[in-house]
């Protein structure tokens, strides 16, 4: 039986979710969620609230989704004494005064073997880089980006077909195991934390909607890495013209395992596509409808 932790968890996405329903089942329940606001979803754009939102109020766990992490926020926060703050892929950088709150920090749950991949895409950036094997990170917060102490790490293998998708998914289930591991011996004081070796570190960037631009005479391993760290979102595409009018093709399918020689392209491994406008089809349809082959 784990002994109770006041704690509001700071996190959006599948990682936050699965970080959380690992520190749940654990016996570690938050006192409060901290999200990112509702926002436009789906094609007709309806105002939509994070899935860790409804999951908190189906528990009837408070949830706050502010803007900014200013003194209205503080203001807003539970008449208690918190003992931690725990953050995992909330995306706001969080200010001091937020981090002097709790009795004992801020701890966050970070996608990568840091000082590795710090920044705002380590899993993509693992999968676009085709590294085989990757960890999950957990460490304290300070004023700087993933620049804290680190608690403990753990590094596990990445399945040639995972995506950033199901790599986030896994990665937030193993760090709130760990975390929820490590959480005693954090409390009470005997887990202390190391320093990172600032000198290996290294930065990834924020993934935007251009990277996921291909040419079909791109290498099939340039499109390996392309389609396995930009799905599910920006997702792979490319441009063909097709009675004289440009279109925007989405790759939604691809030979992940298969070998092959370096001569081969991106062409020969996609397997299915979506056409502007269209359904879903494989590729072979495609070319006869739309390449001329």
């Amino acid at each position: 039986m784990s002994t109770p932790i006041s704690f509001a968890f700071f996190g959006t996405g599948a990682l936050a979710e699965s970080v959380l329903a690992s520190l749940v089942r654990n016996g570690y329940p938050p006192n409060l969620i901290v999200t990112k606001p509702d926002a436009p979803s789906g094609r007709h754009m309806h105002m939509t609230s994070p899935h860790i939102k409804v999951w908190g109020d189906m528990k009837e766990i408070p949830v706050l989704q502010p803007n900014t992490l200013d003194d209205v926020f503080i203001s807003h926060l539970p008449p208690i004494t918190f003992d931690l703050f725990i953050v995992a892929s909330y995306g706001k950088i969080i200010p001091e005064t937020i981090l002097s709150i709790p009795k004992h920090g801020v701890l966050n749950v970070h996608p990568s073997l840091l000082p590795e991949y710090r920044g705002p895409s380590p899993i993509e950036s693992v999968l676009l880089d085709g590294k085989i094997t990757t960890g999950v990170s957990i460490m304290q917060l300070d004023k700087e980006m993933d620049h804290g102490p680190i608690l403990v790490q753990n590094a596990f293998m990445i399945n040639p077909e995972e995506t950033s998708g199901t790599l986030e998914v896994r990665a937030g289930q193993l760090g709130g195991d760990l975390l929820s591991q490590i959480l005693p011996s954090y409390i009470d004081g005997s887990l202390i934390p190391q320093e990172q070796d600032h000198e290996k570190a290294t930065i990834c960037k924020k993934i935007t909607k251009e990277m996921g631009e291909i040419k079909l005479t791109n290498s099939a391993d340039d499109l390996r890495r392309k389609f396995r760290a930009l799905t599910p979102w920006p997702s792979v595409y490319f441009f063909i013209t097709h009675h004289d009018k440009q279109i925007r093709v989405k790759v939604t399918g691809v030979d992940l395992v298969t070998p092959f020689e370096n001569t081969v392209t991106a062409e020969e491994i996609i397997t299915s596509v979506i056409p502007e406008g269209k359904k879903e089809m494989d590729f072979e349809s495609f070319k006869r409808g739309y390449m001329g082959s």
